[in-house]
């Protein structure tokens, strides 16, 4: 769900504009992948020839998803791993799933999202009892990242992308689960750059591990249940955000690229709080605690 207008300031890479007819044989895990931009995602990348392991929370919607991959990619490897993001326990035991099942993981796509919601003023929380936007667009991301870090590690060369918005917030250390004045747009604002916030921290520090960590904007109103769901008009297809999150995925002119935000196609400056050296460490700390 990106809410905030924006620009394509650059023609689309060369790379990004190629159909997909060249083996990509790569194991990328996509969460949230039953719908929107992260089942259009997984379609495009069998077609590529990739091994997919798709996320979803809903039985049903996942083994609908994972039928058409496989369909889309001609027979396509595709396994499924079922967690509600919304649950941290669920994401560990999501992640220690992938471990133990998964040979290697040469890409992770943090794409699965809570939007702003059809009923923007009625604050919800996780499991653990967190602001349903910041665990499920930050936490859950987080955690799964770091539980699989050993094994993308260990694939290396790999990626870590995570989805977030040109729709970002600064966060409120003194208010961090929005229990005043509480919007879901704006939580989902300032969840998103959360994310950012941290996935800088981590290019930063596994800098030398040969996984690389971005962050993107896919594209602005994509047709998405997120979108719809606010009340809001979309505005372009979901095609238009896959084509930047394949790029980050599969460009070898982007192999050594990481710790960068990307407005589609753009390697541009994300808000400005992400570079705040000591709210990145306030962020981490809390993080920290709410995960102990």
């Amino acid at each position: 769900m990106d809410t905030h207008p924006t620009e394509n300031r650059t023609t689309e890479p060369a790379a990004a504009q190629a159909r997909p007819d060249s083996a990509f044989d790569r194991t990328v895990l996509i969460t949230g992948a039953t719908q929107g931009m992260g089942r259009h995602l997984a379609l495009d990348l069998a077609r590529r020839g990739a091994t997919l392991l798709l996320h979803g929370r809903d039985p049903a919607r996942l083994d609908d998803a994972a039928a058409e991959v496989r369909a889309a990619g001609s027979g396509a490897a595709v396994r499924t791993y079922l967690a509600d993001l919304a649950d941290l326990d669920q994401v560990r035991a999501m992640a220690a799933e992938v471990r133990e099942r998964e040979p290697r993981l040469d890409v992770l796509v943090n794409n699965a999202v809570a939007g702003g919601g059809a009923a923007p003023l009625r604050r919800e929380v996780s499991r653990q009892g967190h602001e349903l936007r910041f665990a499920v667009n930050y936490l859950a991301p987080f955690l799964l990242t770091r539980e699989l870090l050993p094994l993308l590690t260990a694939s290396a060369p790999a990626r870590v992308v995570d989805v977030a918005s040109i729709g970002q917030a600064p966060v409120d250390f003194d208010d961090v689960m929005m229990e005043r004045d509480y919007e879901g747009l704006e939580a989902y604002c300032r969840s998103k750059l959360a994310l950012i916030m941290s996935a800088f921290d981590l290019a930063d520090r596994i800098a030398e591990s040969g996984v690389t960590v971005n962050v993107l904007h896919p594209a602005h109103l994509m047709d998405t249940r997120g979108v719809r769901d606010y009340g809001l008009t979309p505005a372009v297809p979901v095609e238009e955000g896959v084509r930047p999150t394949v790029r980050l995925i599969t460009d070898p002119a982007l192999a050594d690229v990481t710790g960068r935000y990307f407005d589609r196609f753009t390697d541009t400056p994300a808000h400005e709080q992400a570079y705040d050296p000591r709210a990145r460490a306030r962020l981490a700390a809390l993080t920290r605690e709410l995960l102990a």
